[in-house]
């Protein structure tokens, strides 16, 4: 399959910092990719880089083909790229569906936003539940549930998603990774996928990359990393 990301020699950092060192990685068109490592490896400033997220950046990003590095957080969004942030980013004033309006900010097509209300809450009836219910009350579950919920209102091509399981009780850490997983199948979403919990990363994932300071060190199959002891041992940590 066709790369849908592409980063190429991608270095980045905050001031005089550099996290990244010449990062290059794809994410298969309608595949998962986890991105791993050990905190300050820099898998989040990856994701921001994608973004546009950050001051200091240089080298090539891809989206379908087209380059964006360069170009304006809101116009990448526009191009089908969205982004579930650490700490889950929910507005925690406002209601389950304010949350939800907001993530199709950038849309035009009001009908069809009309339409994926019933599609999102399709995947998450926990929140059709709580539709009316302001997002700051909700359990960390079920706020980590609306911020996929609120990227998926931008009828994304490519997710990118930030520590998803961060937090959360192990069956809560399962429905979510359940729901990715069928996400993915059902909707064809491309996901590069930031994950601290290695294994159930793994097992999602089709691709990985291992990370360390900034540079890749290993990469290949998901079922190969995950089935090697000596990587999982140095590297994953279980």
């Amino acid at each position: 399959m066709p790369a849908i990301l592409e980063t190429r020699a991608l270095d980045a950092g905050y001031g005089p910092t550099q996290v990244l060192n010449a990062l290059s990685i794809a994410v298969e068109e309608g595949g998962i990719t986890a991105l791993l490592g050990a905190n300050g490896a820099g898998k989040t400033t990856t994701l921001r880089s994608i973004c546009n997220m950050l001051v200091h950046a240089s080298g090539e990003i891809r989206f379908a083909g087209e380059r964006i590095d360069g170009r304006a957080t809101e116009d990448i969004v526009r191009l089908g790229i969205g982004h579930v942030p650490d700490g889950r980013g929910t507005f925690t004033g406002l209601s389950v569906e304010e949350n939800l309006r907001l993530g199709a900010y950038t849309r035009r097509d009001r009908d069809a936003v009309a339409a994926d209300y019933e599609r999102v809450y399709g995947h998450f009836p926990r929140l059709r539940e709580r539709k009316r219910q302001q997002a700051g009350t909700l359990s960390g579950g079920e706020q980590q549930m609306l911020a996929i919920a609120r990227a998926l209102m931008l009828r994304p091509k490519l997710l990118l998603l930030d520590e998803p399981s961060f937090g959360l009780a192990p069956i809560l850490v399962q429905e979510i990774f359940a729901i990715l997983r069928a996400i993915n199948r059902d909707e064809h979403v491309s996901m590069l996928l930031v994950e601290q919990n290695a294994n159930m990363a793994l097992q999602l994932a089709d691709h990985a990359y291992l990370l360390e300071t900034g540079r890749i060190v290993m990469h290949g199959p998901a079922s190969v990393i995950g089935g090697d002891e000596s990587v999982r041992r140095a590297y994953l940590g279980y």
